[in-house]
């Protein structure tokens, strides 16, 4: 049996299940909206688990499921290696977001990572502590700025209202997912650079190790190589 780990609610759930169906495959809840077992129609062979997104990258690598949808942000983030553990087998068109640096509007020499670079070098010199960046993307962000030359900084552990701490005062600077960016112009905060840390969307992976003619039968029944329905 081929385990497929899916978001376990919300709109990241509603939209796996259209992109399931469009494929002629029905996910549906086996009971309330409280219980996290599921059934797939469509793909024999094949059992649905309901997991949050964030525990999704952990089971896949574990060999708990062999396939699973979550964000590209999510798995990269919690799955050093992740080449080495799980393969993309298809990105899926939704859960679209980027995961950005950003600064008070009101550094107004501050638009590119070379200026990030030098406020933080200065902040250091004048302050006596590196400049502190909110994030709850911790590998994510500190390979971006490693890779950039950006030294003179602290990650701050961040969970919930990243873009309310530099009013907080508890960080000069964020790191977090955005979609509208409204969130962001909210809290008088503007992203630093043309491109952001990561581009991320929601995608179907595969446990690398689970890779074989049993897992390629699959998702041939869960509709991959099926045209998609209007």
């Amino acid at each position: 049996m081929i385990r497929l780990g899916v978001p376990s609610k919300g709109r990241l759930m509603e939209q796996t299940f259209d992109w399931f169906a469009a494929r002629g495959v029905r996910l549906s809840r086996a009971g309330s909206d409280r219980e996290y077992s599921g059934r797939i129609e469509g793909a024999e062979g094949v059992s649905l688990v309901l997991l949050s997104a964030g525990e999704i990258p952990r089971e896949l690598a574990a060999g708990r499921i062999e396939l699973g949808v979550t964000g590209t942000d999510l798995l990269r983030e919690k799955l050093a290696g992740w080449r080495s553990h799980v393969v993309e087998l298809a990105p899926m068109g939704f859960g679209h977001a980027d995961l950005i640096l950003a600064v008070p509007n009101c550094w107004r020499d501050c638009e590119t990572i070379d200026d990030f670079a030098a406020i933080t070098r200065e902040f250091r010199r004048n302050h006596g502590f590196r400049l502190r960046i909110a994030t709850k993307y911790h590998r994510l962000v500190r390979a971006y700025l490693s890779a950039r030359e950006v030294a003179d900084y602290q990650l701050v552990d961040s969970q919930g209202a990243t873009e309310g701490t530099v009013a907080n005062l508890t960080a000069e600077a964020i790191a977090d997912i955005t979609s509208s960016g409204e969130t962001l112009r909210a809290n008088h905060l503007k992203i630093i650079g043309t491109e952001p840390i990561l581009r991320s969307q929601a995608t179907l992976f595969a446990n690398l190790a689970a890779r074989g003619p049993a897992l390629d039968a699959s998702v041939k029944l869960i509709g991959l190589d099926r045209p998609t329905r209007d």
